[in-house]
């Protein structure tokens, strides 16, 4: 589509949009093989090489599973090849998905107090769904190019449901629930109790900030709040999910179903806590884990707002990523709300009440005191640098690859290995596109590292290392925007084998090349917004340290997490990251 015809409705431009390309066999193996040599030996480079040409081989069944994915792509109704690799990358996850695969922004400070903060944040969050189902939103158009707006769809009333062998996700524009939510309602948790409140009236006025402040008030002020918060219903979703699907399971029969029903359909949670942060670093920690009772982790949105006025979002994965967060959060902390002819009085209010025996409450109770532990066998960091975006142009390089080589030669210094690096590309240009999964480690980048801690190697040595580096890096980021990259392709293919009950997977599946490529000792995410002070999660292996960034203009901030029996790691990342920063910078202006 060329600009002229481009749609200024908000979900207008989804049908013209490319489609992610279908990577052939061939060049996806030859990527394949590119990106997992710089981190194996040659024993396990050649055992790799032999498995691949296996899966190439002309008897292999890779042939037929990618016939069956072309021809699933040209079906009539799909969108993207990866339309049912969605579902079961994120549905399909079995461990809790609280820590694990949820997600954090810590907003931006505020001067408001608490309750004034939080319905600030709700009614611009009410504002932008009632834009969003008007079709008001624009379309977000990044170097000349639409976005897919898909994920914005999910961001109201969508709810991740437990299942014994794979989640479903409970949200509007789907077949059984077309269009948008009618709900007019969200749930608010305050001391572990959640209350159903209406922030539309019948005819689907908004309520202003200040009668939702008046009913937040009403609600702390009630006194209906739970008398056993350890055994409060929001525990159950720390769960693993298999074993919190029979927890809802035995919900259900107890007579919960409409309860359930309430905080599922809501247009999002907003969880007031009791205390105030003693700084960033516990407010952090608290957004990503918290006080368990007193959220549903299997809500698409949730908002956290302390005693203090500081606020956050704790986001659900399978719908969602970081882009369209990232969107929704500039748009709610802009300050602009549409002019709306307003709904009368307080917003009603009352609490949702579960019904739990003996057996549920002790369930509830296990469940809050194991995420606790997991929690606490957590261990995380901030690190914040004078250091931006600007500086690192000022400088000649791109922001991402300055700070995804300081990230390795950290890391070198800190474990003695370059190890496995995942970092998220957004892939949103395309139809349903969401993000492609790039592998950091080049060959340029083993050079690097190798040349910054030779004293043999001059200081223009390094420069020419550091800057081959970055481009290389640069390069392979662009092959990723366009689809031109191996994993998720052949990820898929695995999953069509084993959804046809085929258990002998081609040997490339159990080589060192794909073992070890995908095995992260960093997983790193950037979210670019002077809206958000910090973004995080959790890490991905036993070993790994997750990497989540904000790079503004002016400043980095990063939050780093690790299991607590590698955190004395953690911590020496972080002191050589802040050495590797320095270098760089001194390196580039030399």
């Amino acid at each position: 589509m060329s600009s002229p015809e481009w749609s200024t409705r908000t979900f207008g431009n989804e049908e013209g949009l490319p489609r992610v390309p279908l990577p052939t066999l061939e060049d996806t193996c030859r990527r394949f093989l590119e990106w997992c040599a710089p981190l194996l030996t040659p024993e396990q480079l050649a055992e790799t090489e032999a498995a691949v040409a296996d899966f190439l081989a002309p008897d292999s069944p890779a042939h037929e599973l990618q016939s069956a994915l072309e021809a699933y792509d040209r079906s009539a109704g799909v969108h993207s090849w990866l339309d049912t690799f969605w579902p079961y990358r994120y549905l399909g996850r079995r461990d809790r998905i609280a820590l694990n695969a949820n997600f954090f922004f810590l907003f931006k400070q505020s001067p408001l107090g608490q309750v004034e903060r939080a319905a600030e944040l709700v009614a611009s969050a009410v504002d932008h769904k009632l834009k969003l189902d008007e079709e008001l939103l624009a379309p977000v158009v990044l170097r000349g190019q639409p976005q897919s707006m898909v994920q914005h769809k999910f961001l109201f009333s969508a709810t991740r449901i437990p299942g014994q062998v794979l989640d479903t996700a409970r949200t509007p524009y789907r077949e059984d629930w077309p269009g948008p939510s009618g709900a007019r309602h969200i749930v608010v948790f305050f001391r572990d109790t959640p209350f159903r409140m209406e922030v539309l009236d019948p005819v689907g006025r908004p309520h202003t900030p200040e009668q939702i402040a008046a009913g937040l008030r009403a609600i702390q002020e009630s006194g209906q709040v739970v008398e056993d918060r350890a055994a409060a219903a929001g525990h159950f979703t720390t769960k693993a999910r298999a074993d919190w699907a029979s927890s809802r399971a035995a919900l259900l029969a107890a007579g919960n179903a409409d309860a359930l029903d309430t905080i599922e359909t809501a247009l999002f949670c907003l969880c007031l806590e009791d205390f105030a942060p003693a700084d960033t670093q516990q407010a952090c920690d608290e957004l990503l884990h918290g006080d368990s009772g007193n959220r549903w982790f299997d809500k698409a949105v949730s908002f956290v707002v302390f005693q203090d006025g500081n606020a956050g979002i704790n986001v659900e994965h399978c719908e969602l990523d970081g882009t369209t967060i990232l969107a929704f959060t500039d748009a709610l902390l802009s300050g602009q709300r549409s002019a709306r002819e307003a709904a009368s009085g307080v917003p009603a209010f009352a609490p949702v009440e579960f019904t739990v025996d003996d057996a549920l409450r002790e369930d509830a109770r296990e469940a809050g005191k194991s995420f606790a532990a997991y929690a606490d066998a957590t261990a995380t960091k901030t690190v914040s640098f004078d250091f931006g975006a600007n500086r690192a142009k000022q400088l000649g390089m791109s922001p991402d690859a300055f700070a995804q080589m300081a990230y390795q030669l950290a890391h070198k210094r800190a474990k003695g290995l370059t190890g496995a690096t995942y970092e998220s590309i957004a892939t949103r240009q395309y139809r349903n596109g969401r993000t492609e999964a790039m592998r950091v480690v080049t060959p340029e980048v083993l050079a690097f590292v190798a040349a910054m801690d030779d004293p043999d190697r001059s200081a223009d040595a390094r420069r020419e290392a550091l800057r081959a580096a970055a481009a290389k890096h640069v390069a392979r980021a662009k092959e990723c925007q366009a689809g031109d990259a191996p994993e998720q392709h052949l990820w898929e293919l695995q999953l069509i084998q084993k959804r046809r009950g085929v258990q002998q997977a081609p040997a490339l599946y159990s080589s060192p090349g794909w073992l070890v490529m995908r095995d992260d000792y960093l997983s790193t995410s950037s979210a670019p917004s002077n809206n958000i002070q910090y973004f995080g999660f959790g890490s991905t292996s036993p070993q790994c340290i997750g990497v989540a960034y904000v790079l503004l203009p002016d400043r980095w901030n990063l939050y780093l997490s690790t299991p607590r029996h590698v955190a004395e790691e953690m911590h020496r990342f972080a002191d050589e990251l802040t050495r590797a920063v320095k270098q760089l910078q001194d390196l580039l202006a030399g």
